[in-house]
């Protein structure tokens, strides 16, 4: 009874970390290790301290997240464009936002070329995670579940790490 009992206690650790390296390979391709990367606008920590406000630096520096539901942005339905609180790049236009009812501002994509993609492997979960291009702040994570017509991405993005521009054009 010991032997089979030691078996199965074997083989079951055996699979589950088969399971975990697999999935560690599974890795989405797109995504970067910030570690690597060098950005255009860069700042000392103390810089970036005295810049943003005390929940601008917990989740664009820190990689925090503000409550579901709280962020400024997430019932916003203007026209315009949203940019990086931290360093003024633009991130996403306002016709690529819509509505998940996940209590975060939610975008199908984002603008060209803006952010960048990488491996987030905190709380237990193999995330995506979406960071500024130019400034390496962190913004939210990406999802595979937004509207299948059209990127199939779920943008979730906290609102504390964005200005909105309003679309000048657009009537008031």
């Amino acid at each position: 009874m010991k032997t089979i009992s030691k078996t199965i206690l074997f083989t079951l650790v055996f699979i589950s970390s088969s399971f975990v390296a697999c999935a560690q390979n599974q890795e989405d391709k797109k995504t970067t290790n910030i570690t690597k990367m060098t950005y255009k606008v860069q700042k000392t920590e103390e810089e970036w301290k005295k810049e943003l406000t005390p929940e601008q630096y917990s989740v664009l520096r820190e990689k925090g997240t503000e409550r579901p539901f709280t962020g400024e942005y997430e019932k916003t339905t203007a026209k315009g464009t949203y940019h990086c609180a931290a360093c003024g790049a633009k991130l996403f236009e306002s016709g690529a936002k819509f509505d998940s009812h996940c209590g975060w501002p939610s975008f199908d994509d984002a603008i060209k070329g803006s952010v960048i993609y990488n491996r987030d492997v905190s709380h237990g979960m193999i995330r995506t995670e979406v960071v500024c291009a130019t400034c390496g702040s962190h913004l939210g994570h990406v999802f595979d579940d937004g509207p299948r017509e059209t990127t199939g991405q779920r943008y979730c993005i906290n609102s504390v790490s964005m200005v909105f521009h309003p679309d000048s054009t657009a009537k008031k």
